[in-house]
């Protein structure tokens, strides 16, 4: 996946949903991004980076069920400069994973190892994480469907303020220089 740089917040403190210069243009929300440059960017305060730890560890799970094929959408009040607009810290990072089943697994043999990826209540507080999963492999009209459930849920804010979010790619490959980014800000 190429990735592009992070754009800056705007002056609603969100990232804006599209290129302004080009609204046309494909330069536009969700933005792929590294990793590591997303804990880079947003690692900036003991809470953030608090929330980017258990991200981290959330990954660690989903890696460990084998899920490591697909991408992830990130959005919620972390991607936005809520400390400025709000003076609060974010609590959580809201996740969307769409991720492919491993070769030889069906979904009701995942659900039976990892039974902890669809307990939303735990990996919020455990992880720090709002988390969803869609699968690939779903028929095309759910993964359409759920697509555009979460683009248009994640595409605005509930005041009808227009934002962007980003796209990480699932494999495991940037997770440690994305750990080393997190602890070069301090320790969570």
């Amino acid at each position: 996946m190429a990735t592009v740089a992070i754009p800056a917040w705007n002056a609603n403190g969100v990232l804006p949903p599209i290129n302004s210069t080009a609204p046309t243009s494909a330069d536009r929300s969700p933005y792929p991004v590294s990793l590591s440059d997303f804990a880079f960017r947003f690692g900036t305060s003991p809470q953030r980076r608090k929330i980017l730890d258990g991200f981290l560890k959330y990954r660690q799970l989903l890696h460990s069920a084998g899920l490591t094929v697909g991408f992830q959408w990130l959005d919620g009040s972390f991607l936005e400069d809520v400390e400025t607009t709000q003076t609060r810290d974010p609590n959580d990072l809201d996740v969307v994973t769409f991720f492919s089943i491993p070769i030889g697994v069906n979904q009701q043999q995942l659900q039976a190892a990892a039974p902890t990826l669809t307990n939303r209540a735990l990996l919020k507080a455990n992880y720090f994480v709002d988390a969803f999963l869609v699968s690939l492999g779903s028929r095309p009209a759910i993964l359409v469907e759920q697509s555009a459930y979460w683009y248009g849920v994640w595409s605005h804010r509930r005041d009808d303020t227009w934002k962007g979010f980003l796209q990480i790619d699932l494999d495991p490959t940037d997770d440690a220089l994305a750990a080393l980014n997190l602890r070069a800000g301090g320790t969570p």
